[in-house]
């Protein structure tokens, strides 16, 4: 067997375990597990954009918005019209609903990744850049006045599907799908395509074929921690995915060590953790957030977990 395959069919063993314990885990620590798992299938799905392909994008969190509002709008209005009210999370039939609500929320962003992708990833640097920071607010703005979703208000009485089991069977198939794409022909292209995008195309290869696979595979994994997150929270508002959350996923991914699987995982851990630990002196905490970060990009510009002697290039700005 593969040793990734194995890798992922253990990861799926140990998300089994951890969730069969889950009721004896203290509400709070539950509560860091799961956001860390969430950060680590959105730091390494923009790991693969930005890292891999050097596509700078700010829009994150749109993407996360369309799946997060697709799921819930699958598990809240057909939900009741497919199995009734909603009982006990657990069931084969709140199982298959619920996994019927990540896929649609994945594909629902992946659509849209599309179709951001293929007009607007033949620019770079600053011009990407915008349009990816456009399209993030115009998703913002449009849940924001649309009623039918809930308007400004959200949406409330999402099913609290989200388990541990869930989170760690993303983050680790993101894991599994992303390593298996870069150790692929296509990973070659990646490669290619962020360190000259001009010779690769004097090779043969189309850039914007590599960088569109690129952009919707990570959009498809954002839009899955979207409704892991809403599932999650029980109450999803469009504010919840501004450009602010945006940042907080770029921050990771540069933390990390762009192109560098292993650094983004380890930074996503460490910067979902660290706000916990600053508590003590939560009316200090985010200028020690941001000064520690400074720090770093100071000390440590290649990235924090990133050890290897050649420096991934930087997404082009």
């Amino acid at each position: 067997m593969p040793k990734p395959l194995l890798s992922l069919l253990l990861a799926l063993c140990g998300a089994w375990l951890v969730s069969a314990f889950s009721a004896h885990l203290d509400p709070y620590y539950l509560d860091v597990l799961i956001g860390v798992g969430i950060n680590i299938v959105l730091a390494v799905s923009l790991n693969l954009i930005a890292g891999h392909t050097g596509q700078f994008s700010l829009g994150h969190a749109g993407f996360m918005a369309i799946g997060a509002y697709a799921a819930t709008a699958v598990s809240l209005f057909l939900g009741p019209l497919l199995i009734g009210d909603f009982p006990t999370p657990g069931g084969l039939a709140e199982s298959t609903l619920f996994f019927a609500a990540l896929v649609a929320g994945g594909a629902a962003a992946a659509v849209a990744g599309l179709f951001v992708g293929i007009p607007s990833l033949r620019l770079r640097g600053d011009y990407l850049a915008l349009v990816t920071l456009g399209f993030g607010e115009i998703i913002r703005v449009l849940l924001q006045n649309f009623e039918l979703l809930g308007g400004a208000l959200g949406l409330n009485g999402i099913p609290p599907y989200t388990t541990p089991f869930w989170v760690i069977a993303a983050a680790a198939l993101t894991v599994f799908v992303v390593g298996c794409l870069v150790n692929s022909t296509y990973g070659l292209g990646f490669r290619a395509v962020r360190d000259d995008e001009i010779a690769a195309a004097a090779a043969g290869l189309n850039p914007s074929r590599y960088k569109v696979v690129a952009f919707t595979v990570g959009t498809f994994f954002a839009g899955i921690a979207g409704a892991l997150f809403g599932h999650f929270k029980l109450t999803i508002t469009p504010a919840g995915f501004d450009f602010t959350r945006s940042i907080e996923i770029v921050v990771i991914v540069i933390l990390g060590g762009l192109g560098n699987t292993l650094g983004v995982i380890l930074a996503a851990v460490l910067l979902t953790l660290l706000p916990e630990f600053l508590r003590p002196v939560a009316e200090y905490r985010l200028v020690l957030y941001a000064a520690l970060l400074i720090a770093i990009m100071l000390l440590r510009p290649q990235g924090l977990f990133n050890f290897s002697v050649r420096r991934p290039a930087a997404p082009r700005v």
